[in-house]
């Protein structure tokens, strides 16, 4: 069987990680890299013997797969070029930056024969992936406590400017509104509060949340919180138990009135598969390669920016919102 043909479009950090995962898969050949900074390119062509090329056309043109790697507000044009010409698509989060955008670009993968998968990578993280069987078999939630954090938003440079990210909930906080969607099910409403601080917008958010099934959460996410250990934790409360992560290295468990716990660990492991890129990345070569459906879809994708939108709508109108599924 030929290999598969990737191309890359943005050559930053993210792409370094997809690209580390998908050298050492047999199945697949890195064929091309392209970035606005041709610098760039060529560094991470050079380490994985590829071609930097000038245009994002040329990626298209080389592969079979391409890996849309760019800051957020670049995604949907190169989505919508890639499913157009009938190639596999693997597109960073978020997939878009608005709800009419994420909306087309779920409408046109619907016509694609080709693989559109989203980047959510920590429904493949063993803590969550763990957490979302104990839910589903052993535990069941009636409320949760969310939280991301970000240390600052200065480096990268553009990860403060929310004309390349949409803003900062599309930068990292989407994760959280689609793992939520993961754990627990359809957002119906929520009711947010917003202020600015350190950045030319909004940049602070607490979150109430209704779900379709009753169940009901609140979600805190700051941009200047500095980088304080966990960053990102999930407490589930259920029927005299507690679920709790802390970032992508444990699990913690009480399940009786004594207070008594119990810890799983997933440190030892490495950083690509302590936080899912591996397996997002194996998954969506398994679908390529067995004509499978990708376990993250636009429609994940598109729910999640409908989430991050409702809560902006919900700081400006000072009101409550329903969510809009898409």
């Amino acid at each position: 069987m030929a290999k598969l043909k990737i191309g890359i479009m943005g050559a930053g950090y993210i792409a370094g990680v997809h690209a580390g995962v998908l050298s050492t898969d047999e199945r697949v050949e890195i064929t091309a890299i392209y970035d606005i900074d041709p610098v760039a390119a060529e560094h991470l062509a050079g380490v994985y013997n590829c071609t930097a090329v000038a245009t994002p056309l040329e990626v298209l043109e080389r592969c079979d797969a391409v890996y849309i790697t760019t800051p957020n507000t670049q995604h949907v044009s190169l989505a919508m070029a890639a499913i157009e010409t009938g190639k596999h698509v693997f597109c960073e989060k978020p997939l878009a930056t608005n709800v009419a955008d994420a909306e087309s670009v779920f409408e046109q993968s619907k016509e694609s024969q080709g693989v559109f998968q989203v980047g959510h990578n920590r429904r493949f993280a063993p803590v969550y992936a763990t957490l979302k069987q104990m839910l589903s078999e052993t535990h069941q939630p009636h409320s949760a406590h969310v939280k991301m954090n970000r240390g600052e938003l200065l480096k990268p440079e553009w990860t403060g400017d929310p004309e390349i990210t949409g803003g900062f909930l599309y930068e990292t906080p989407i994760h959280m509104f689609d793992m939520m969607r993961f754990l627990f099910g359809e957002v119906e409403s929520l009711h947010a509060i917003g202020s600015t601080h350190e950045y030319k917008e909004v940049d602070d958010f607490s979150v109430l949340l209704k779900f379709a099934n009753g169940m009901h959460a609140t979600l805190a996410t700051a941009a200047d919180a500095s980088w304080l250990f966990p960053f990102e934790r999930i407490e589930v409360f259920c029927h005299h138990a507690t679920l709790l992560t802390r970032e992508m290295e444990s699990l913690t468990s009480s399940s009786n009135l004594e207070g008594n716990f119990m810890v799983q660990t997933m440190h030892q492991l490495p950083r690509e598969q302590r936080w899912g890129y591996a397996q997002e990345d194996k998954a969506f070569i398994d679908s390529i390669v067995n004509n499978s459906p990708p376990l993250v879809t636009a429609l994940d994708g598109l729910r999640a920016v409908c989430i991050a939108n409702a809560v902006y709508e919900s700081v400006r109108s000072n009101a409550p919102v329903i969510i809009n599924r898409g």
